[in-house]
């Protein structure tokens, strides 16, 4: 089904208004579900309820992850309506917002967190999920969505201790400290600490991560407060990325017990030095500032061998591989001024902004050469375990082989500049009608130093960009909004991880998306909140034109869809969150629409959750997620199956001070793939797990 923007349909924001709320409460810290986030920290930059954001979006709160047992942002994604997860080669994450698949779309309190990687939850305050483009508020990227962390700060007034420690099926644990110190009056020091032993049901997975967020608040002034936050990451594991497909475009079955790697030399590395710091100042009643600094190191190492060919009537399987290095830093410096003030009758929140980024980035790829056929590939029999350890095998004809990474596939030096400045006013014309208004310049400017020395160049490109958002909001009565919006954003050619402007790359403009959507929120009770929309995603794509290399065809294609949620507290001991998307697209080439679909865009999403308070100390939780049919490939080849996973919870209050919680996931132990990076990597799904975990408090 084709989804045209013609008609005036529903749309959603997740609420989860799981507490209700004074109004003095909500003037102190943002209500949980309520608001995108805590007034320091705003993904939409102004504290704005969600009522009134004409835009789709989700946000799972700390408590909501810790009683779900949440421990990735992949689980998130499998309860969320109109994203669904990629594989993302088995060692970061991978987001397909809206039909766009994205590994750069992340942010911490706002910014930039663009390395790809696996995000741990120790330090999470809220995850902020925004769908649409999002140039306006976070420029380039964000053409389908973005993810934003908002990440716990420490407490003025506040002395408590928490912690949780966990043990699942598999023999992984984790342990989490969260401490909060009031050191005086207008200070204090809060302390995020974690350690994560890794396992699975897979051969050869194992991995460790651990991370340390200190945190430090120091009131200056009634009017001025400082923020800073220092955090350490660094994270091991091995990588697995899935089975082959068979002659019927398939998983095959048959094989879901093999690993397509060598196991000592598929892995994931990463180091990372994260510094924040944030500076709010309250100019009058009804001026605020905020100026932010954000500097980030990363260094990162993959290696990797993987299935990339298969014949099932052979039962050969074809195996590549590489080793890619990535050393980044992210300079950000952003700053807004927030107004509220009255023109005549119409009131006014004002936002004025200035962002700078400044990106290093030096990556490079090394393929292997196979002593057996001096290339980058090899044939083995698919069996369990491959012949390949240790750089060393013996293939599919008998002959035993050595093979390194010693190939230099690419090796680059990026330079990268970012200035930009936004305005959005969101007016009130009436208690009824609001507008929203607003646009973003981005001037994007990179250097790309090409290091192979059989092809040494430095090519450059300076993009300039303006970025549109309007919006309206009808609000028939206080708890109705009805709304229609529109944004834009773009994608620069040197692609979300700046890997190269080389060859046409370097001569064409970016590709731009247009977002259309309408909708409707309604807290049609107490505590329970019915949320829906309608979007249209449009993209336009220059490319060199077949006949005439000197001028462009501009390639347009489109995306569109319906969400649909209910959300909050049915009774005072039933509360529930149910989602539901659908999904439709078509590649769209120089000749017009292919009839084909975009790889791993299922038709429909839907899911579940319910809790239920047994008594004051008891409560139990079920949950379900299903995910239609979806292809692996753009050539509609290779085909992921739909699944239906049943997952559940429960937990016994020990104490006011301790909690006893059991978190199952795949409570009917389904064999499933969830998601997929290429033809013949399907991920198979971890079967039925359990995570034991002890929560509380000193």
């Amino acid at each position: 089904m084709k989804l045209k923007l013609t008609v005036i349909a529903t749309a959603v924001l997740m609420s989860n208004i799981a507490y209700a709320q004074s109004e003095k409460d909500i003037e102190v810290i943002v209500v949980k579900g309520q608001y995108l986030s805590i007034n320091e920290s705003n993904s939409i930059k102004t504290p704005t309820p969600i009522i009134d954001v004409p835009q789709s979006l989700s946000i799972f709160t700390a408590e909501q992850i810790s009683e779900r047992g949440i421990t990735s942002i992949g689980q998130m994604i499998d309860y969320t309506p109109g994203v669904n997860n990629s594989q993302g080669e088995g060692h970061r994450d991978s987001i397909v917002f809206r039909g766009n698949r994205s590994t750069a779309d992340f942010y911490i309190d706002g910014n930039r967190d663009d390395v790809q990687y696996y995000r741990a939850l120790y330090n999470v305050e809220q995850v902020e999920i925004l769908r649409g483009p999002n140039a306006l508020l976070f420029g380039r990227g964000g053409t389908g969505g973005i993810l934003n962390r908002v990440s716990k700060k420490a407490q003025v007034g506040e002395n408590f201790n928490a912690y949780k420690a966990s043990l699942n099926s598999f023999g992984g644990f984790n342990l989490e400290l969260d401490s909060n110190i009031d050191t005086s009056n207008t200070s204090s020091v809060r302390i995020n600490a974690m350690y994560e032993s890794l396992e699975n049901n897979r051969d050869f997975f194992d991995g460790e991560r651990y991370g340390f967020n200190p945190t430090a608040r120091l009131e200056l002034s009634d009017n001025t407060t400082v923020d800073v936050s220092y955090e350490y990451v660094n994270h091991q594991r091995f990588i697995d990325r899935g089975i082959p497909t068979g002659t019927d475009g398939m998983p095959v079955e048959a094989l879901k017990d093999i690993v397509f790697a060598d196991p000592k030399n598929n892995y994931h590395e990463l180091e990372a030095h994260i510094f924040r710091a944030n500076i709010a100042h309250q100019f009058t009643d009804n001026i605020k500032g905020n100026f932010s600094a954000f500097y980030g190191d990363y260094d990162k190492v993959y290696a990797n061998f993987y299935a990339s060919g298969y014949d099932q009537n052979t039962n050969i399987v074809e195996l590549d591989g590489y080793i890619d290095n990535t050393v980044r830093d992210n300079l950000i410096l952003s700053s807004n001024m927030i107004a509220e003030f009255q023109t005549g009758n119409f009131e006014h929140t004002l936002i004025v902004g200035a962002d700078f980024v400044q990106t290093n980035s030096d990556q490079n790829r090394f393929n292997p050469v196979f002593s057996s056929t001096i290339d980058d590939r090899e044939f083995f029999i698919a069996s369990r375990p491959i012949s390949l350890r240790g750089f060393a095998g013996v293939n599919a004809s008998g002959e035993s082989f050595t093979t390194d990474f010693t190939d230099l596939n690419d090796d680059t030096r990026v330079g990268l500049d970012v200035f930009s400045l936004y305005i959005q006013d969101e007016i009130e014309i009436s208690k009824h009608l609001d507008i929203i208004i607003g646009a973003r310049f981005d001037s994007f400017d990179i250097e790309v130093f090409n290091a192979v020395p059989s092809s040494l160049e430095t090519r450059s490109r300076k993009d300039e960009q303006v970025s549109p958002r309007a919006g309206i909001i009808y609000k028939p009565q206080e708890n109705v909004s009805i709304y229609a919006s529109y944004s834009e954003s773009f994608l620069p050619r040197s692609g979300e991880q700046f890997a190269n402007i080389n060859g046409n790359n370097n001569q064409l403009d970016p590709d731009t998306f247009a977002n259309q959507e309408i909708g409707i929120k309604w807290d049609f009770a107490d505590g329970l909140s019915l949320t829906a929309a309608l979007f249209e995603n449009e993209q336009s794509s220059p490319q060199v034109a077949d006949n005439d290399p000197a001028t462009l065809d501009i390639i347009d294609s489109e995306i569109s869809g319906f969400e649909l949620q209910l959300a909050g507290q049915v009774t005072d001991a039933w509360s529930v969150s149910f989602n539901y998307s659908t999904l439709d697209g078509e590649i769209v080439d120089r000749n017009g629409g292919t009839g084909r679909s975009p790889r791993e865009v299922p038709e429909s999403n839907i899911s579940i959750w319910n809790t239920y308070q047994i008594n004051d100390v008891m409560g139990l939780g079920l949950g379900a997620t299903y995910q239609d049919e979806s292809f692996i490939d753009n050539s509609n080849t290779a085909i992921l199956p739909s699944y239906t996973r049943f997952d559940a919870s429960a937990y016994y209050d020990v104490s006011d001070t301790m909690r006893i919680q059991l978190n199952v996931e795949n409570l009917t132990d389904k064999l499933y793939y969830p998601n997929s990076h290429s033809t013949h990597q399907a991920t198979v799904a971890v079967p039925f797990n359990a995570r034991l975990s002890i929560i509380g408090g000193f």
